[in-house]
């Protein structure tokens, strides 16, 4: 997709110091499109907007940001999408701030694809990324491309879920394109790529800057028709997108933890605000008044677990332990004890924790 004249208004206008996305839109609800404001007079530009943002209009663009675009659009999996396309998300046109100018590299049709955002904690437990990934699967499966932030923990999980679903998933991003955040995110980010989709609404080399994601996080829940929350501590970056979803009428879901978790908190309290308590993605689907899904649907309380362990695994309930509580619990002695918890976290049935505890996945 090459950087034509009209492309080019659309990244000479979203690129203006001070102009910013109102101002942008202001500017294309007089003139109707980006060349003709760019051909307006100063005078006439400082009716609508601020007279050094119309004196920056009518310089030249940067011929770096213009060539570094240009080179980007190269390579055929990258695309823009602005406004006045018909790729453009028809979700974003729900919200009171939609981005003129998206930077898509990926699947562009994925953007108009029923969706479902799912977000949480960065510094995530193990049962945590478990529900994560095992609700994204069985939803992109249901027909919902899943939609996350790239972020490490709950993000990372339910992008590999929806990628593992039939309908993959989207990651909106806080950087420009050409970046990757975090960069251990960068073999996840080239999936997304290939069978997914990225998007931005930065320009080409902005860096990771704090201000960015809470502005990101708007476009995660918009988007999409709900937003899950998994694990959240109070004061969490993902209830800025729950709020975002509020505020944009979409729906919030929540999935509860331990009362004894600081994860679970912002969760919680999401729940007492009047989100929607989620055991299964049955809970999601009802909600959204979406078409049945398929049998075998992820349920935190169904999953199952080896016969040989199963008293086991009993005893251990869903709160962290540690193996002396165990032996208390059990009248196992500390050598049964040690042999079943490797085999059951080989098996991937319990994680480790800090502190010497452990605590089953469900």
């Amino acid at each position: 997709m090459p950087l034509d004249d009209e492309l080019a208004a659309w990244l000479r206008l979203s690129l203006i110091p001070g102009l910013g996305d109102e101002g942008l839109r202001r500017l294309l609800a007089t003139y109707g499109d980006p060349q003709r404001a760019l051909r307006a007079s100063r005078a006439e530009l400082a009716r609508i907007v601020a007279d050094s943002v119309a004196a920056a209009i009518k310089q030249d663009a940067p011929d770096d940001a213009l060539s570094a675009a240009d080179a980007w659009l190269d390579d055929p999996a990258n695309r823009m999408v602005t406004l006045g396309d018909t790729e453009y998300p028809r979700q974003f046109l729900q919200i009171s701030d939609p981005p003129p100018l998206l930077y898509v590299r990926g699947r562009v049709e994925l953007l108009n694809r029923r969706s479902l955002a799912i977000v949480g904690s960065r510094n995530a437990t193990a049962q945590g990324m478990a529900n994560a990934e095992s609700f994204a699967k069985t939803l992109s499966d249901a027909g919902l491309a899943i939609v996350s932030g790239l972020a490490l923990g709950i993000d990372a999980a339910a992008h590999r879920g929806g990628l593992a679903g039939t309908s993959s998933s989207i990651a909106v991003v806080g950087t420009g394109l050409d970046i990757v955040y975090p960069a251990r995110n960068r073999g996840l980010a080239q999936e997304l790529a290939d069978r997914g989709a990225l998007v931005s609404e930065f320009a080409l080399g902005t860096p990771a800057l704090p201000a960015n994601f809470p502005r990101r996080n708007r476009l995660i829940s918009g988007l999409s028709l709900g937003c899950l929350v998994v694990e959240a501590a109070i004061g969490s970056g993902s209830l800025i997108t729950a709020r975002s979803a509020l505020e944009q009428g979409r729906e919030v879901f929540a999935v509860p933890g331990s009362i004894h978790s600081p994860l679970a908190k912002g969760c919680h309290a999401l729940i007492k605000q009047g989100a929607k308590l989620v055991e299964s993605t049955r809970d999601i689907v009802d909600e959204l008044r979406l078409p049945d899904i398929a049998p075998g649907a992820a349920d935190i309380d169904s999953m199952t677990h080896d016969k040989a362990s199963s008293g086991f695994l009993e005893a251990l309930g869903f709160e962290p332990f540690d193996p002396d509580t165990l032996v208390a619990r059990t009248g196992m002695n500390v050598a049964k004890i040690s042999e079943l918890l490797t085999r059951l976290e080989i098996n991937g049935k319990i994680a480790a924790l800090p502190g010497g505890k452990y605590q089953r996945i469900r």
